[in-house]
């Protein structure tokens, strides 16, 4: 009867029961790998060669920008240009390396639909951000401005943001910061032309100021390229009152990569 143990398996049948069917369903719809959809052992793994173009962020890297070093400059080594011009945020980390494999992931979850794959880049963001995490900050995505959130029907930073709250039982303000201004897209754009993109184009609106003045907040996106963006909101947060502003993306574009989308 329901609750006996098996004599062999010694687990109760609901168990047997339970793992017969994710089993059946397996048959039916085996795990994918979520870069090449080859099959895999389990449920958000990656094969062994898509597993391999994925590049993880590890130290060393600058303490402030998370930019990955090639040698160990000593414990709070600034990188030129953070030492240079300090920004207006006080730490951003990454999970990976933006290049072809993570490029993969991050456009099928923005152009492709595949809002599933959040679950699993929150997860590796939650690893790259732990220490921050550990310090119970609030979540706030970058915005888009709304004509691009018509089109696109979904914010790729809030999904990320929602999972990594969920993960760490932290809270979440998803509509903290607005795009007020519809900026070009900046693929093609130098440095100095995408800061001037996004200058005034976010602003915390008025509903959020009172949770933004005095907290710690955790800026999430997809990508960071030069950071322009990133900045821009951080600009934004600190004039309403932020306390601490930190940053976590999914991917970062480094000095070894070029930007593929």
């Amino acid at each position: 009867m329901l609750g006996c143990y098996d004599t062999q398996m010694e687990m109760p049948v609901f168990q047997l029961l339970k793992r017969s069917g994710a089993g059946f369903l397996d048959l039916l719809l085996p795990p994918r790998c979520p870069s090449c959809k080859a099959i895999v052992a389990r449920d958000g793994s990656f094969c062994a060669p898509c597993w391999s173009r994925l590049h993880f962020v590890t130290a060393p890297m600058c303490a402030c920008c998370g930019l990955p070093f090639p040698y160990s400059a000593g414990d709070g080594a600034l990188c030129g240009a953070c030492a240079q011009t300090p920004p207006p945020f006080d730490r951003a980390r990454a999970a990976l390396v933006y290049n072809g494999a993570s490029a993969g992931l991050v456009l099928a979850l923005k152009h492709g639909d595949r809002t599933g794959l959040a679950r699993i880049m929150a997860g590796m963001m939650a690893r790259a951000a732990a220490p921050m995490l550990a310090e119970r900050p609030l979540l706030v995505p970058v915005p888009l401005h709304a004509a691009r959130l018509r089109t696109r029907r979904f914010n790729q930073a809030a999904l990320l943001a929602a999972r990594i709250a969920r993960r760490a039982d932290l809270p979440v303000l998803a509509a903290a910061l607005a795009r007020v201004r519809d900026t070009p897209i900046s693929r093609s754009m130098s440095r100095r032309q995408r800061a001037e993109n996004v200058r005034g184009a976010i602003r915390v609106r008025p509903g959020a100021a009172a949770r933004i003045r005095g907290a710690h907040v955790l800026l999430v996106d997809d990508v960071m390229t030069t950071g322009a963006t990133a900045e821009a909101c951080a600009r934004a947060l600190r004039r309403a009152g932020a306390k601490r502003i930190d940053i976590v993306t999914f991917a970062r574009v480094t000095h070894d990569t070029v930007e593929q989308g």
